[in-house]
């Protein structure tokens, strides 16, 4: 741990229009958490830039693709650069859906999910980022929700049995959600709680007392 938080790493996880995109971005400004030496890391930013340049990137507009355009190598190749960069090195703040599932028992990383308890708040929130109708967006969610969740309890099946079920954190029969709030150390609403609420609630997590 460094000297100055009881952390080296945070991964930040939610769902479409959960927020987790803006404590990023917050997080990446906020002067109390001197980020010298610290790196943000939108973890999708970086997959369809990679895919981009591989001739992978399927054009949908301003709105987000599925992980279902990629082939199981490569997503577990992102996906498990994040989690040895958690493991070997120090403060990355890495922002997907997956993080915080990859960061399960890797010591030292503080996991926050974003949540949005009321629907219609979280859809009005991917209409202004992907500048898209209320009806497109909804369509969207569901199919990435539907396509990465099919996708990913395939490929992570293992893992989620080594990590998750095998250290105690769930049952063996329940079943696999990669946002259950029992793999995370900080859970926040954020229809209950406003930016800087949320800013506040990690920070606090994140430096020592």
């Amino acid at each position: 741990m460094s000297k100055e938080h009881l952390y080296k790493n945070i991964t930040i996880s939610g769902l479409p229009g959960s927020g987790s995109t803006t404590l990023l971005k917050m997080l990446k400004k906020d002067n109390s958490l001197r980020f010298d030496g610290w790196t943000g890391f939108n973890g999708g930013e970086f997959m369809r830039a990679y895919a981009k340049e591989k001739g992978l990137f399927k054009e949908q507009g301003n709105l987000h693709h599925s992980a279902a355009h990629y082939e199981d190598d490569f997503d577990r190749e992102v996906d498990m650069g994040m989690r040895e960069k958690l493991m070997h090195e120090d403060h990355w703040i890495l922002e997907s859906w997956l993080s915080g599932f990859m960061a399960q028992q890797v010591e030292g990383t503080l996991k926050v999910l974003m949540t949005c308890s009321d629907k219609a708040v979280k859809v009005d929130r991917v209409v202004n980022r992907d500048k898209v109708t209320a009806d497109d967006a909804i369509a969207n969610m569901h199919t990435r929700y539907t396509e990465n969740y099919a996708k990913w309890s395939r490929m992570y099946s293992a893992e989620w049995k080594e990590w998750v079920v095998k250290p105690g954190t769930v049952k063996a029969e329940d079943p696999i959600d990669f946002w259950r709030s029992e793999l995370y150390d900080v859970v926040i609403d954020t229809y209950s709680h406003n930016q800087q609420e949320t800013l506040q609630i990690v920070l606090d997590a994140i430096n020592k007392k």
